[in-house]
């Protein structure tokens, strides 16, 4: 993970402002910096964004390719996650650093896309046991500036509803065997429905009180966060603490309460930005990825 070092000094006035829920930058505990999204920025994939957060930048690219059912779920197409920690992002993710945490990520995004819930795994299914659709979301950490799993669930939440399957038929012969017919109409496609897609919500215990959407300094100024994984409705799919620290049960119940009411806001914020942008229609204008 990307950090800084501060001094002790520096650690204090963080402290003492978050204990009076007045940080460094103005926020309060529960305010999130400006987010930017920009979906379809990267023309040979099925489906892409890029999200800012601060100077945590996150690009996500989605590709279908057709594929066969796992052998436990034959009626269901399935995800794919691959992360990568660009060297470019901190020197700290050169070598073995960028890996360890690009797998610490995807599996992180394997446990909660791993319910029923979040995205409708059985309409990417062809046909059963032969045929699916596999959606390989690759995300690349294109620089760090702290709350880096918040920010990567907001691009892949973006990317998803960016995602376009082209619509497939199956026809079948006197003899009985298969033969898939893919459209090349572009307006021919299924997208998938996000509504069920969680978020992270990433809280940083800083003393007596936590924050959400922690700078790198605060980061720093804090040993232990609590990753609450949220639906739009409010509802915890899954935790996971990171950090040294230790988190006593109150604080826990308390920082779950906060993540709930803080992701229900985010999801709330992002979708609107979504449909906003998708009704502007070939009239927006695009930054694009080197924008």
């Amino acid at each position: 993970m990307a950090s800084v070092s501060l001094s002790e000094a520096e650690k204090v006035y963080i402290v003492h402002g978050v204990q009076e829920d007045l940080r460094v930058d103005g926020r309060g505990c529960e305010d999130y910096r400006c987010v930017e999204v920009e979906t379809d920025v990267v023309s040979n994939t099925s489906g892409s964004a890029r999200v800012k957060l601060g100077h945590t930048d996150i690009l996500v690219g989605v590709k279908a390719e057709m594929g066969t059912p796992k052998l436990e779920k034959p009626d269901e197409g399935y995800l794919e996650f691959f992360v990568d920690c660009s060297a470019n992002a901190t020197p700290e993710f050169e070598g073995r650093g960028g890996d360890d945490l690009g797998t610490e990520i995807a599996n992180t995004l394997y446990r909660i896309f791993n319910n029923k819930s979040s995205v409708d795994l059985k309409s990417l299914c062809i046909s059963p046991r032969e045929h699916c659709w596999i959606l390989y979301v690759d995300v690349l950490l294109l620089e760090c500036d702290g709350n880096l799993f918040d920010t990567i669930c907001i691009a892949v939440k973006a990317a998803l509803f960016n995602t376009r399957i082209p619509r497939v038929r199956v026809l079948e012969d006197e003899e009985g065997s298969k033969d898939i017919e893919l459209s090349d109409d572009p307006y021919d496609c299924i997208r998938l429905s996000v509504e069920n897609v969680p978020c992270i919500v990433t809280l940083c215990k800083i003393g007596y009180r936590h924050v959400v959407d922690a700078t790198l300094q605060e980061e720093a100024c804090s040993l232990a966060s609590l990753l609450v994984s949220v639906t739009s409705t409010g509802v915890v799919t899954c935790m996971r603490k990171v950090g040294k620290g230790s988190l006593d049960p109150e604080s826990i119940f308390e920082m779950m309460e906060t993540g709930k009411r803080v992701g229900k806001v985010l999801h709330a914020s992002l979708q609107s930005v979504l449909h906003k942008e998708e009704s502007l229609g070939p009239k927006r204008q695009k930054v694009g990825f080197l924008g």
